[in-house]
């Protein structure tokens, strides 16, 4: 399969980051836990002493048990569009999301399995455990500028020592077009859920991943798969990591036994430098990307990921957006061509106006 060009981040446009203070705190795990599911394939080999626990649980979300989840409607009738719109360097938004807790849940790999997994670090949903659902997390409130942004971010939690080391203040997790005809891209439907890589991968499937975009960052320190010896000790200087993950949906599935397979890269068009759908995957929907920014520098001897080695990273979503909202978000910053912050706002594009109000809601 051709591998994909990576897509240009907004963060070429330099902007600050709101450092906020926020508190910490374990959510407590539901008791009850249903039936096991059919057994899971055997996990992957272990990567830097990291292991994996078997699922035992099937979501509420999957009432047979086989680790499918069927989207209610489908998304039939599409191929992947081989369109070029008018070039527009940006087709973005943002969703600033500040961390909510850390916990040893993970909904989508051990649903109804409190404590089964490495620790995470939550953003967005403040109710998020193992446990959720998308009724669930439908429900609760949120930390993300936009109140209509209920999703669910996790990623493995930090850790100097056996200091966890949180990123402060709202993160930016970029909202792009994966595709050459970004006029083609659709909101995820309501209870999309995917991993993105695997805190099983070794360092070299960590580096070739077509998710990886910069690796680990510190100071000038680029494109690491280890965490970077050279930090700079300032109070300015901390370690980056940016990701991006799969936005091409089967349009069958909410969800697949591996977490993943209802989900792909784009793919290079033959004959062209452009980027669409594979065939079995034609649904374009927005391509998240995590720009994650931990407070630690100088000494990195020390930091390492709840699933092991820097090369373990990973990260999980599960759709919770209000639709309305996201809707108006995607058409008027992806669709329409344009880089906006968490208000679908292009200080560029002023005449454009904004998809929210002042608010971070639908006007």
């Amino acid at each position: 399969m051709p591998r994909r060009s990576k897509v240009l981040s907004g963060t070429l446009v330099a902007s600050a980051l709101l450092l906020t203070s926020i508190g910490i705190g374990t959510v407590a795990a539901n008791a009850d836990t249903p039936a096991p599911a059919p057994a899971p394939a055997a996990a992957p080999a272990s990567s830097a002493g990291h292991t994996m626990a078997v699922s035992t649980a099937a979501s509420p979300e999957d009432p047979d048990g086989d680790g499918y989840i069927p989207a209610n409607p489908p998304v039939t009738g599409v191929t992947p569009s081989t369109k070029e719109p008018p070039h527009r360097y940006f087709h973005e938004f943002q969703a600033n999301c500040s961390v909510t807790h850390t916990a040893p849940d993970d909904p989508i790999v051990f649903p109804q399995q409190p404590g089964k997994s490495h620790d995470h670090t939550f953003m967005g949903n403040t109710t998020t455990d193992a446990g959720s659902t998308t009724a669930s997390l439908d429900a609760g409130s949120t930390t993300c500028l936009a109140p209509g942004d209920r999703s669910a971010y996790w990623m493995p939690t930090m850790y100097d020592g056996d200091r966890p080391v949180l990123p402060v203040g709202p993160q930016t997790i970029y909202y792009k077009a994966g595709v050459t005809d970004y006029t083609s891209v659709r909101p995820f439907p309501k209870g999309l859920r995917y991993v993105v890589a695997d805190p099983m991968q070794s360092a070299q499937e960590f580096r070739d991943h077509p998710g990886f975009v910069e690796g680990w960052e510190c100071g000038d320190s680029f494109f690491n798969v280890d965490f970077p010896t050279d930090c700079p000790e300032r109070p300015e200087v901390q370690v980056n990591i940016r990701f991006q993950a799969p936005s091409c949906w089967d349009g069958k599935n909410l969800d697949t036994p591996d977490h993943k397979s209802h989900m792909a890269y784009p793919v290079v068009n033959p004959g062209t430098n452009n980027n669409i759908c594979p065939a079995d995957h034609p649904v374009a929907l927005p391509m998240i990307e995590f720009k994650m920014a931990f407070p630690v520098n100088g000494d990195l001897s020390r930091v390492r990921l709840a699933s092991g080695a820097s090369h373990s990273f990973h990260y999980d979503f599960f759709n919770a957006w209000d639709e309305a909202t996201l809707d108006a978000m995607v058409g008027h910053c992806i669709v329409g061509g344009l880089q906006c912050d968490a208000r679908g706002y292009d200080q560029t594009h002023p005449e454009a106006g904004a998809a929210l109000n002042e608010d971070y809601e639908l006007p």
